[in-house]
């Protein structure tokens, strides 16, 4: 589990450092004022090092002491040091590169990693804790953020401590499926790569999507391309995240999606490109419950829905099979946003 640390910046004033103060305690590892540290249950006991000596490490272990060192890495001797601090078992190594050169922050997380120590990377806002939480695929142990913003602290918390709400899926049983004319359809390159089982969930209606599969298969036909989901016409709906939707055609490179497995797991990536081309098209009606939605896909041995145990092309579907859908909240959207008061009929 990544390890959250907050310093309020000085200067704050008094009521803005109370709140912020109010929300760190409540989720971060550790709350730094000064040379202080605290936790939820109290006073972290840990020794601030000036200087690596093994005499003073050695004396803060014998005394059930954490030990820590900050570290303001400007050169390879900076980096040089915060390594030994790793071999000397320093318990909390806090790094700051100043504007974040990635470089030296994978070096130190190689060196670093499967240690005793855990690496601590100074930051000041959720968008270079991201960074260097997944800096060399395996990120730093935590992030200490210096801030004075409450909604950079509840991001980033959220960022640091939060985890992605399940997708309710269920299986809906397929009704009909029409061969129709060609459409713009879009294909989603995603910076990721997925396994069976993932994909996106995309539909004609806002209210109930279908589980389209990434292009994992191996076939006669084409590689795979385990980065892509080829979701359908332009004029689709897909979740971008739990909430939102928003049609293919506005996807580019760059923007958010959500990748989505068998059991409703949720991960966030991000698009490499979108790709439209004109291809002959196939409509998909089902029903969940008493609920009837439909979705529109290429018309391709590659394109592949999810079913509850594996995944079927869509030149294979029949009338019966069984495929898994989310059903969202009945009801209007607004620029994606779901508006759950709002009358709106979608056929």
């Amino acid at each position: 589990m990544k390890e959250l640390w907050v310093e309020i910046e000085p200067g704050t004033p008094p009521q803005e450092k109370e709140s912020l103060l109010s929300t760190a305690h409540e989720n971060a590892d550790v709350v730094l004022e000064g040379t202080q540290a605290s936790t939820r249950s109290g006073k972290l006991d840990i020794v601030f090092l000036a200087d690596l000596s093994e005499k003073k490490i050695s004396q803060a272990k014998n005394e059930n002491r954490k030990t820590a060192v900050k570290i303001n890495i400007t050169g390879k001797e900076e980096e040089n040091r915060a390594a030994k601090a790793a071999e000397m078992g320093v318990d909390y190594i806090i790094i700051n590169t100043f504007d974040w050169r990635v470089i030296p922050l994978e070096n130190l997380i190689a060196k670093a990693h499967g240690g005793k120590s855990k690496l601590i990377a100074e930051v000041s806002t959720t968008q270079d804790a991201k960074v260097v939480l997944e800096a060399l695929e395996l990120g730093t142990d935590g992030v200490l953020l210096k801030t004075s913003n409450p909604n950079e602290l509840a991001k980033t918390a959220k960022l640091v401590k939060g985890q992605m709400p399940k997708v309710a899926l269920t299986v809906a049983k397929v009704l009909s499926i029409q061969p129709i004319g060609t459409g713009a359809r879009v294909c989603v390159d995603t910076v990721d790569l997925m396994v069976p089982g993932e994909g996106m969930l995309v539909g004609c209606q806002s209210a109930g999507f279908f589980l389209v599969e990434a292009e994992v298969n191996e076939n006669p036909y084409v590689q795979s391309r385990p980065f892509r989901v080829n979701a359908g016409p332009a004029s689709h709906y897909t979740l971008t995240s739990i909430q939102n939707t928003r049609y293919l055609s506005e996807l580019k490179a760059g923007d958010e999606v959500l990748i989505i497995n068998r059991e409703g797991k949720v991960r966030i990536t991000n698009v490499g490109r979108s790709k439209i081309e004109f291809r002959p098209l196939i409509l998909i009606e089902a029903q969940a419950d008493d609920t009837k939605i439909k979705t529109i896909l290429q018309n391709a041995e590659t394109i592949r829905l999810v079913t509850p145990k594996a995944s079927k092309a869509v030149t294979e579907l029949k009338v019966n099979d069984e495929v898994l859908v989310h059903l969202a909240a009945k009801g209007g959207r607004h620029f994606g946003v779901s508006v759950p008061e709002e009358t709106v009929i979608e056929r």
